[in-house]
């Protein structure tokens, strides 16, 4: 009984207290600050109650955050504000679209819309621009690209137009005859990859010598069997010019510019010997005076052993074959038929018969009678006697 006393008793006096008046808010809408009374703790609630209603892309704000509006504030005489949602233009190289936001610059727009910028993304207005009703925005967005160059490949990203604008952006100038792949005036890649190509051109000045001819001429100047220089020949000259082409330190094309002959060459005249000077000697004990001195190859031969089958005993010029009668070409005895000579562990002898079949026209045949026949199969020196 003591109990339901009591209850009673607290009930009343609860009854008799005052009740607590709404709570006061404070609304900034746009220029205007409004004052608003408010029964409930929800901002939706709030302004349904003050006959303010939202549309679907209003913010509510609190202290400029962003709050929910179906959400209980914890605040007593708070200050809200009220973000009207605005229309908006997205013009980008694809398409263009229309969205209504409440974010307060055109960067907070795009991150409502979750496009991630990066810095070398093209916004025009700039981000920090204030979102205003029937804006345009101009969005360009930049791609990944992969620039080889020097060896090396870097990685940016670009918005621009074409390969030269990108490649100017990113601190990659060409320079003389580089090129680039795409080409300067190119779009960007599909694939994001550019190629620059380092050229240099070089030119190489050669000189070719022309040879020049031989002649030569008898002179009686010049012993026989020597030749001298009479007029020394010189080579000609041909310069020319030849543009080299490197393409990333590789030689690619190699083409001549200008060829020019500066020099016509001049024919070198040499004198062979036809002048005879008598000289001495001594050779096995002989005192030789001779005209002439030739390193032959000597063979012998005898009537009946001169590689036939058959014997022959007489020379072309009738004398019989023995010791002292040689045989040499025919060019040779047509003009030294009867010439005295010697030879070097043969003796005396003159040149009496043609050889046949001699394989070089240094060769001589030494006579021999069948009897006294000895072969020689050796290099030796032949003199033509005075």
């Amino acid at each position: 009984m003591k109990r339901i006393f009591w209850i009673w008793l607290i009930f009343l006096v609860s009854a008799c207290q005052p009740q607590t008046p709404p709570n006061t808010i404070y609304l900034i809408d746009g220029e205007e600050i409004r004052t608003l009374s408010a029964t409930s703790p929800i901002p939706a609630e709030i302004l349904a109650e003050n006959e303010i209603f939202l549309e679907a892309a209003d913010r509510i704000l609190l202290n400029g955050e962003v709050v929910d509006a179906t959400a209980p504030l914890d605040c007593e005489n708070c200050t809200l504000q009220l973000r009207r949602a605005v229309k908006i233009t997205l013009i980008t190289p694809y398409e263009e679209v229309e969205f209504e936001t409440a974010a307060p610059t055109v960067g907070d727009a795009f991150a409502e819309l979750g496009l991630q910028l990066y810095a070398a993304d093209l916004v025009e207005p700039p981000v920090g621009t204030i979102a205003t009703d029937q804006l345009r925005i101009l969005y360009t967005p930049s791609r990944q690209l992969a620039i080889r160059v020097d060896e090396q490949i870097l990685h940016i990203r670009s918005a621009a137009e074409t390969v030269g604008t990108a490649l100017i952006e990113a601190g990659i100038p060409l320079v003389g005859l580089d090129t680039s792949q795409p080409s300067m005036s190119e779009p960007l890649p599909e694939d994001g990859q550019i190629h620059i190509i380092r050229v240099i051109e070089k030119t190489e000045i050669e000189q070719r010598e022309i040879p020049f001819e031989v002649e030569y001429t008898a002179s009686n100047d010049v012993p026989i069997d020597q030749e001298e220089i009479l007029t020394p020949g010189i080579t000609g000259l041909i310069v020319s010019s030849t543009r080299i082409r490197y393409e990333n330190g590789v030689e690619v094309s190699r083409e001549i510019e200008t060829e020019r002959k500066v020099r016509d060459p001049s024919t070198q005249i040499i004198g062979y010997g036809t002048k005879y000077v008598i000289q001495s000697i001594t050779v096995d004990g002989q005192n030789l005076e001779y005209w002439r001195a030739l390193n032959v190859y000597a063979t012998s031969y005898s009537p009946c052993n001169s590689g036939v089958e058959k014997c022959y005993p007489n020379t072309a010029s009738g004398l019989p074959v023995k010791h002292g009668v040689i045989a040499v070409i025919r060019s040779w005895y047509n003009e030294m038929q009867g010439q005295a000579v010697y030879i070097p562990g043969y003796g005396y002898a003159t040149i009496e018969d043609i050889g046949g079949g001699f394989p070089d026209k240094d060769w001589i045949d030494l006579g021999y009678t069948d009897a006294n026949y000895q072969p020689w199969h050796h290099w030796v020196t032949i003199y033509f006697l005075k």
